[in-house]
């Protein structure tokens, strides 16, 4: 970690250069990620798309980000953050130029698919920002990189229309997202030659096997195995909702075959999850370089909670306002967009209270928020104020982005060699989340879909009293065989 003293917003040197540089090209994906979503009248006129056809390509853009994160992950930890990042931009800015091109439905999906690619770009600042920062200002570091850098996508929203009527014309949203691949485009070149991964004369601690996450027991490799089965069971339920039965994008036998591909490939993972740790079944890690994937169990169940909610949320959310009170929907986007703008403030604020009063006690108190919040919102009607409903939002989003920072505030502080593996599962779970809640979303009303979010964040409650509060070092052995302790408290 650095050894700058202080924490200092308004300093761009050391450490916290790494932080605003990390925000800022995570605030690029995210620009990217989502920059069709306040263009789609746009592109559906000018497309000439159906109604299925533009639903389909808002669940294209989620479905390759749950084995992106995975993979990014992966390539994170054993290539570093700096190559990883500049990559990921650099290759994400050709399906953004594609998109931008595409003159059929066609054309338009596989870009949108393809471009669900950057929506792993989080994972990567999480490993850089946890080499930087010690840990008692890990938790603000990460939340800084992580709210700052979500509020991307609602800069899409105001920003991007704009852009799209001063160059105006049928054109216009092609000239709109053609800046953004742009900017990913740049920004590739900023990252990758204003860092480093770690502060000079430190260290970074790779993986010592490739194709999989390390655990140090068997119990936990069952428990790994077992925790990898939701994210392939939400990409069979993207499956199904293009299938015959949902949009009718793919054909019965084509989302068969599907079905059939993933789960071969989970076979395949968990033989490559055993070829990575079949060493724990001979002989016992030693107790010093052990951790607890039960840790990374229970705070993938919290992100699904916070993240997949909030992507569930922002996307229902002003239709929510303009059917319960009855308002024009540019007006019931702007008292929705309320709930992004906490982003701001609430996800750094999630990872202060953090580092200053525990890991554990602080997710404990803001998930039972969180379930309080989505509790209240399933009770909002017509008969209510606006104004009270709107505060009932905002506090409601408080609690699920202080969550997610609170949750990133612990990734790091588990076994820094893996910890792009672990952000990257982590991360994966909210996208699984939001496949749930919106599949969830289609069935049933706003009452039952709120409540089932506040079921599942009871859920994560109780998860949650398993989680040890991390204390202590964590030991890490340098290329030379000599151990380094890391504080994580």
């Amino acid at each position: 970690m650095s050894n700058e003293k202080g924490f200092n917003l308004l300093s761009f040197t050391g450490k916290m250069k790494i932080l605003h540089l990390s925000w800022m090209v995570f605030f690029i994906t995210f620009f990217v990620w989502f920059n069709h979503a306040p263009l789609l009248g746009a592109i559906a006129q000018s497309l000439g798309l159906e109604p299925g056809q533009v639903k389909t390509l808002l669940i294209l853009n989620v479905a390759l980000t749950i084995p992106a994160r995975i993979l990014i992950g992966m390539l994170t930890d054993k290539y570093g953050p700096r190559i990883t990042y500049a990559a990921l931009l650099f290759i994400s800015s050709v399906p953004c130029f594609m998109f931008a091109l595409a003159d059929t439905f066609t054309h338009a999906a596989i870009a949108r698919f393809l471009l669900g690619f950057i929506g792993a770009g989080f994972v990567v600042g999480i490993r850089m920002v946890s080499e930087w920062f010690p840990a008692n200002e890990l938790g603000t570091a990460e939340g800084i990189y992580g709210g700052w850098g979500n509020f991307g996508s609602a800069a899409a929203a105001m920003l991007l229309p704009t852009i799209a009527l001063v160059f105006g014309g049928d054109n216009g949203w092609r000239y709109a997202i053609g800046i953004t691949g742009a900017l990913s485009l740049l920004f590739s070149f900023i990252w990758y030659f204003n860092v480093s991964d770690t502060p000079k004369g430190s260290t970074y601690f790779k993986p010592k096997k490739s194709g999989g996450l390390e655990v140090t027991s068997t119990g936990d490799f069952w428990f790994l195995l077992l925790m990898k089965i939701p994210m392939y069971a939400a990409l069979a339920l993207l499956t199904w909702k293009l299938s015959p039965e949902g949009v009718n994008m793919i054909s019965a036998f084509a989302a068969n075959a599907v079905y059939v591909g993933l789960a071969a490939i989970y076979v395949y993972d968990s033989y490559s999850a055993y070829a990575v740790n079949r060493e724990i079944f001979v002989k016992p890690v030693p107790e010093m370089h052990r951790y607890k994937f039960k840790q990374v169990a229970v705070l993938n169940i919290l992100y699904f909670a916070t993240f997949g909610s909030e992507l569930a949320v922002i996307s229902m959310l002003p239709l929510f306002f303009a059917e319960t009170f009855s308002l024009d929907p540019v007006y019931a986007g702007l008292v929705a967009s309320a709930y992004a703008f906490m982003n701001l403030m609430s996800r750094p604020g999630g990872g202060w209270i953090s580092d200053r009063f525990g890991r554990k006690k602080t997710l404990l108190i803001l998930t039972a928020g969180l379930a309080g919040g989505y509790a209240l919102m399933a009770m909002t009607n017509s008969s209510w104020p606006l104004w009270l409903a709107v505060a009932v939002a905002m506090a409601c989003s408080f609690f699920v982005q202080a969550g997610e920072g609170a949750v990133f505030a612990v990734v790091p502080l588990i076994k820094r060699r893996l910890t792009g593996q672990i952000a990257g599962m982590t991360g994966a779970y909210g996208n699984v989340g939001a496949v749930v809640y919106l599949t969830v979303l289609s069935l049933v009303s706003y009452e039952i879909f709120f409540s089932v979010i506040a079921l599942t964040a009871v859920l994560g409650f109780v998860t949650l009293l398993f989680m040890e509060e991390p204390k202590g070092h964590m030991a890490e052995v340098r290329d030379d065989g000599s151990v380094e302790l890391i504080s994580v408290s």
